[in-house]
């Protein structure tokens, strides 16, 4: 009887986010709309979306942020924002992170989830990673944004790993970006959104999501070639500090 009560606590709970994630779109409809006519009204868009949608969703999920920085991102400045994937709580989590505009750079997918994806194919760039062209084309937006003192966020597993894996491996593309443009590696790391929110559906509950802003890694003296090392090295400071927050398992010291 319980754990028949746990699951359907646990289908309401999935339930009530997609309605967190829907209503705030609904009810904002024509202001969102107005405010991704143009690429110069995207500072608007992302306003909203920070601190409304996400805030919106995050609350009402009863998972409060809690974000620590070993060093701030300054006002104007663009960056490369790097996190590992592991729910779609890091959505709305890594807006909560950078108060500094940024641009998703997502699977083409997305799109076709119903009105969240409207608004997903006009402010996000899509990229389909079997297309060469479409890899190609990211580059070239990217550009477009960063001139426009915007900020980028990769995640730079690829997609959503399995769950027992802790971290999965990177792509380059983060990393190569970062380096064709001189912009610095910001490394974030997400403890709690796959406890909280993953994409089994008997799973999940309330609870605060922290996260941790790593120092940033400059990208000004790199050349192309050394986006392996640079990629390496993020991914080995994410994948340790995950490991040390970790749980130990029974029956060790």
């Amino acid at each position: 009887m319980r754990s028949l009560l746990v699951k359907i606590g646990q289908s309401l709970y999935r339930f009530w986010f997609y309605v967190l994630v829907t209503l705030p779109i609904v009810l904002f409809f024509p202001v969102l709309l107005a405010v991704t006519l143009s690429e110069r009204t995207y500072p608007q868009f992302f306003w909203l979306a920070r601190n409304i949608w996400a805030n919106v969703i995050l609350y009402g999920m009863g998972c409060p942020p809690r974000i620590t920085y070993d060093e701030p991102l300054l006002r104007g400045k663009s960056y490369m924002l790097v996190a590992n994937h592991t729910s779609m709580l890091d959505i709305m989590l890594m807006l909560r992170v950078s108060q500094n505009p940024f641009v998703f750079v997502g699977k083409k997918e997305l799109v076709n989830i119903p009105i969240f994806g409207f608004f997903y194919k006009r402010v996000c760039i899509m990229v389909d990673r079997q297309d060469s062209k479409s890899r190609t084309g990211v580059y070239r937006r990217a550009q477009r944004r960063l001139h426009r003192g915007l900020s980028i966020c990769i995640f730079p597993e690829g997609g959503v790993p399995e769950e027992h894996i802790l971290l999965d491996e990177f792509k380059d593309g983060a990393f190569k970006m970062a380096i064709a443009h001189q912009i610095e590696v910001v490394p974030i790391t997400f403890y709690d959104n796959k406890k909280r929110f993953s994409f089994t559906f008997f799973s999940g509950g309330p609870g605060p999501l922290r996260v941790k802003v790593h120092a940033f890694i400059k990208t000004d003296q790199l050349r192309e070639a050394q986006k392996t090392s640079l990629r390496n090295e993020v991914r080995e400071l994410m994948l340790e500090d995950l490991k040390q927050d970790a749980p130990i398992p029974r029956g060790r010291a």
